[in-house]
């Protein structure tokens, strides 16, 4: 288990840095703005290098600012949760690994993380690669064309090689696992048949009958079909899990917006007045929105889709939940094992 202090303060400090990162509702200097305005041209015009970290506060009031940040917000959230994906694909190696289990090592890990990095990996990547070169590509355009037309543009081989390892991906997660373990249970009941053999019918009666029914008996229909609803949940998965996370940036935009409207309609528009009455009322209303709504029922409601997240789209890749029954305590058992 791992410990509920170390928990909150890995929270705090991504908040801090996310929350340093976006700079909003009120956008600190902390260093020269990449950007100037310009007396012979509308707007901002570009003059040095980009801003060192974070979102330069120069966007702050522009007309660009909410497709920008919205934009921004978007595309950190699909890199948070390839990262996050990929990173759960990979405890399912290492779970896979102390448990000694190679089938599922080169039958279910490996091809999971060549599915989702042809695709979502691939598409991480262009952002990281657009955000550093400044390119105006639309990567919905990129996306929806390798899928529609990937043969069209032969010069690209680069998203056909990436499109069939994707395709080859899913029969390789669907088809070897089953008929493997058929084989070895094959090969396991057949060397246990010539050794029954040379076993006297004594031995034969004291083998209880349950114990020789397991052995026997292998559903491959069941096996086949759990490891059917398991690779189709994996592939469907790869893609609404990826758009789940996206659910991140409609929470920054909803309290941002909350923000900047209680800032500028409440507070702002109460302090422009002289009277002190009403500057004092605007900012009891201004506290108690701050305190109320963006304090307590906005962080639940991050806490609620933060645990969403880790449940079911981080814990799917790697989390059966099938170890040990959950028995709650009772003094009741106890005194039944005393006896």
């Amino acid at each position: 288990m791992v410990d509920g202090n170390m928990g909150c303060r890995m929270c705090g400090w991504w908040r801090l840095q996310v929350a340093m990162a976006k700079t909003h509702p009120l956008p600190i200097l902390v260093f020269c703005s990449e950007r100037k305005s310009d007396a012979h041209s509308v707007g901002l015009v570009k003059f040095q290098d980009p801003y060192p970290f974070g979102v330069d506060p120069s966007w702050r009031g522009s007309r660009t600012e909410l497709p920008f940040l919205n934009s921004l917000k978007m595309k950190m959230s699909i890199l948070l949760g390839v990262v996050q994906m990929n990173l759960g694909i990979i405890l399912s190696y290492f779970d896979a690994r102390f448990f000694r289990n190679s089938l599922d090592i080169r039958h279910q890990f490996v091809p999971q993380m060549i599915f989702l990095n042809s695709l979502f990996g691939y598409l991480s990547i262009l952002v990281v690669i657009k955000w550093c070169t400044g390119s105006q590509a639309d990567l919905y355009h990129v996306m929806i064309y390798m899928f529609l037309s990937p043969f069209e543009d032969l010069v690209d081989v680069l998203q056909i090689i990436l499109l069939l390892s994707a395709l080859i991906a899913v029969p390789w997660m669907l088809f070897p696992k089953p008929f493997i373990l058929k084989k070895l249970h094959s090969e396991r009941f057949q060397g246990r048949t010539y050794g029954m053999l040379g076993t006297s019918e004594m031995d034969l009666d004291v083998e209880p009958d349950s114990a020789r029914q397991r052995h026997e008996e292998f559903n491959f229909s069941e096996v086949f079909v759990h490891q059917m609803i398991h690779s189709i949940e994996f592939v469907l998965g790869a893609v609404s899990n990826t758009a789940s996370y996206l659910r991140l940036w409609a929470l920054s935009l909803a309290h941002s917006e909350l923000s900047t409207v209680f800032y500028e309609k409440v507070l702002l528009l109460a302090w422009g007045y002289d009277n002190i009455i009403i500057r004092l009322v605007g900012f009891a209303v201004f506290a108690f929105a701050t305190a109320f709504i963006l304090l307590m029922m906005e962080t639940l409601s991050a806490f609620l889709h933060a645990l969403r997240l880790h449940w079911v789209e981080f814990q799917n890749k790697f989390y059966h939940g099938d170890g040990y029954k959950f028995r709650p305590f009772s003094f009741a058992s106890l005194t039944d094992e005393d006896d």
